[in-house]
């Protein structure tokens, strides 16, 4: 996708902190790091999907974001954005397979029923898909013939450890009081009420709904916190999920097979050092690697971890404290990854985190001398990231996560930010520096 930054964009650098969110700059250049940045949006409010949700066409051609209005389409090669899916819809993902975009009617968070549609991305026309009762579904198959869900069997509310109520999403909530009594910081609350919700003990279940013929599978069940489903990409029957709750207490990167009878759960991660953490896992473009932020101890030494799937081999990059970011993510090409950095209250405490990273990785190579340990196949492949800052985001307020993406083109990286004040939109800052 080209796009020109005209002589009006440049202007707008002079205004760009007192910019109003309702008249905000089109495109400009990054002051500090001479990279093009483009608003997609229009609308205050507007969204991008979670950093691991598919949100293009097979062919690679358009994007779908939300909207205050509804389903947008964004096309690469016009730069046209156009409403597909009018109304209060809930976005979901789209098909690995066909021009479609799924979303679904009905409340996210109260786990009631809920109706899910499919709309063809060009046309708008959309058709029902399933009906659940209960439960949130989070992901499809490669095929698009299976939808994947969870469902918590609760027969209440979840009263945490303080006696208050748990809310269904531990981000929300009056925060609960530390050790000196005072109101624990967002990162800090949130751990709490994590573990407040593991350890509840709900009973759950992962689930998959049969496109064609409406039959419901149970996958597994358990009384762990089963969140986070992603279906691989390319294999239809692969389906990776978590254990949620604070990543130093759970084992949290599983995979299971959906279409085996009595397939066992297969652990990608094993911790072996106390306060190790490793979480915010992904899919390889083309299906073969996991990918997830690992850190040996927790807050002190930041990789991102990838997890071979067809013979079990790993690779770790290293990266800096200031560069630890809420998500990664690769390009489909799988030679970048990006990140999106991090406020001083998370988890690295980064003093100078706020920005949207490249990331160009480096393997360090086997052996010295022409030697190399006689088990070197078998240990974990280390290397490191050479980072590059693409948007500096100083204002911007890290309960939205950025959830940066290649554009399938590898030429951009597109996120949403609320830096330069007010509701959200979707933006995406080129890779290659402004001339």
């Amino acid at each position: 996708m080209k796009w020109i930054l005209g002589a009006a964009a440049i202007g707008c650098l002079a205004v760009w902190s007192a910019a109003l969110a309702e008249d905000l700059p089109k495109e400009w250049i990054d002051p500090d790091t001479h990279h093009r940045v483009v608003r997609i949006s229009e609308e205050p409010g507007s969204q991008s999907l979670y950093f691991n949700f598919n949100a293009y066409t097979p062919q690679n051609d358009k994007m779908v974001i939300s909207t205050p209005k509804g389903i947008a389409s964004f096309d690469f090669k016009t730069r046209a954005l156009k409403l597909i899916v009018p109304g209060k819809v809930h976005l979901l993902f789209t098909g690995h397979k066909t021009r479609q975009v799924y979303y679904e009617i009905g409340d996210l968070e109260s786990g009631a029923s809920k109706t899910i549609y499919a709309a063809d991305i060009d046309t708008g026309k959309s058709h029902q898909v399933a009906k659940i009762e209960s439960g949130n579904i989070q992901s499809i198959n490669a095929d698009e013939t299976l939808l994947g869900g969870v469902v918590e069997h609760s027969s209440g509310q979840v009263i945490g450890h303080d006696g208050m109520i748990v809310p269904k999403d531990v981000t929300k909530g009056p925060a609960p009081n530390g050790p000196d009594g005072k109101p624990l910081a967002y990162a800090d609350a949130k751990e709490s009420r994590m573990d407040q919700r593991l350890e509840a003990k709900i009973p759950m279940e992962i689930f998959t709904i049969n496109i064609k013929t409406g039959e419901r599978k149970i996958v597994t069940a358990s009384t762990d916190w089963l969140n986070h489903l992603q279906f691989s990409p390319t294999d239809p029957g692969l389906l990776m999920y978590c254990h949620e709750g604070p990543w130093h207490k759970v084992d949290r990167l599983w995979l299971i097979r959906v279409d085996q009878a009595d397939a066992k759960p297969l652990k990608l991660h094993t911790r072996t050092m106390n306060m190790e953490i490793a979480g915010h896992e992904w899919f390889s473009h083309d299906g073969k690697t996991i990918w997830y932020d690992l850190q040996t101890p927790r807050g002190e030494d930041f990789w991102v971890a990838g997890y071979r799937i067809a013979d079990g081999s790993r690779t770790w990059y290293h990266h800096q404290r200031n560069e630890w970011s809420v998500h990664y993510n690769q390009s489909d090409d799988g030679t970048l990854f990006s990140g999106d950095g991090g406020d001083p209250e998370m988890v690295a405490h980064a003093p100078d985190g706020k920005w949207m990273y490249l990331f160009r990785p480096h393997i360090i190579a086997d052996g010295l001398a022409g030697v190399k340990a006689p088990n070197s196949e078998s240990l974990v492949h280390p290397g490191y990231f050479e980072a590059e800052k693409l948007v500096n985001l100083k204002d911007h307020k890290y309960k939205l996560e950025p959830n940066g993406r290649f554009s399938p083109d590898g030429k951009w990286l597109i996120f949403r930010s609320n830096m330069l004040g007010g509701a959200s939109q979707v933006y995406a800052v080129e890779i290659a520096k402004a001339k």
